[in-house]
């Protein structure tokens, strides 16, 4: 069981389902979404970047998009997935953002454990999540959006108040961690692998042959970040090119125009004028 949201202007994708899910994952690659694995009322087994967990009733395990995982054993389980776009591309704060405590803003593997005054609630807003996804709407997006940050923002809630998180484990791929959260921090500025490798205590190519496993180069992180910055910027500000180029640190907005069709096949302007209006 499975349902699926999906948004043509910005390429976004949501998933809500169980266990089906996670079974079919080649895992020889990330998995390629953000994911929440949320054991309901059986325990659940994973391996997560090498690592096994065995996730108690109740708990839920954050994965980045990252991340090498295995699905084990378990059944009644909740699987939230979403890609950058659906989430990131709005503005959030760093908290609860993409390189919140839940996802690149912690070195270990987070699991929640939800005790039972919580267990409604996070139920209550499942419930919701379902019913959105029935909604077709032009606030459909919106809406969905806003309940995917009540999700994070309540978990994270729980990760701070949890001061003994023992349950939370250290995976084996931490300098792709490390070096997707300093692009997320600078990449308004630096446009270059030599900053970030400096940064890291490593060298451009040993940066790159460390990535060569993980289908994406750090050149191509870095610029999959500046375009999704541009397309979060012409879809929710009225600037122009000129000025998104400025902000994104381009001298030049004709430099920032030639990535963004190379990466997307079209400009920002007529990328622009391919969005339909939500409202």
């Amino acid at each position: 069981m499975a349902k699926t949201f999906t948004e043509f202007s910005t390429n976004a994708i949501l998933k809500v389902g169980n266990e089906t899910l996670l079974q079919a994952y080649d895992t020889s690659k990330p998995i390629g979404l953000y994911t929440f694995v949320w054991a309901t009322n059986t325990p659940v087994k994973v391996i997560v970047d090498g690592v096994p967990l065995h996730l108690e009733p109740h708990q839920i395990l954050s994965l980045t998009a990252i991340q090498y995982f295995q699905f084990v054993e378990g059944s009644a389980v909740i699987v939230y997935q979403f890609n950058r776009e659906f989430y990131c591309i709005k503005d959030h704060d760093k908290e609860v953002g993409c390189v919140g405590l839940l996802f690149f803003g912690n070195e270990h593997i987070p699991i929640i454990t939800l005790q039972k005054e919580e267990q409604h609630k996070f139920s209550l807003l499942h419930e919701m999540f379902l019913d959105e996804l029935e909604t077709t709407d032009t606030i459909q997006a919106e809406m969905l959006r806003m309940l995917m940050a009540r999700f994070i923002i309540k978990t994270t809630r729980i990760l701070k108040s949890d001061t003994e998180n023992h349950k939370t484990l250290k995976g084996n791929n931490d300098l792709l961690r490390h070096f997707n959260l300093l692009v997320e921090t600078h990449y308004k500025k630096e446009h270059s692998v030599a900053f970030y490798a400096e940064k890291l205590n490593k060298s451009p190519k040993t940066l790159s042959n460390n990535f060569a496993k993980h289908q994406k180069s750090p050149l191509q992180i870095i610029h999959d970040r500046i375009v999704l910055e541009t397309k979060r910027q012409l879809l929710y500000t009225d600037k122009s090119s000129k000025e998104i180029a400025y902000d994104i640190g381009f001298d030049d907005a004709s430099h920032l125009s030639r990535l963004f069709k190379k990466q997307t096949a079209l400009t920002p302007s007529e990328f622009k004028k391919s969005i339909k209006p939500s409202n």
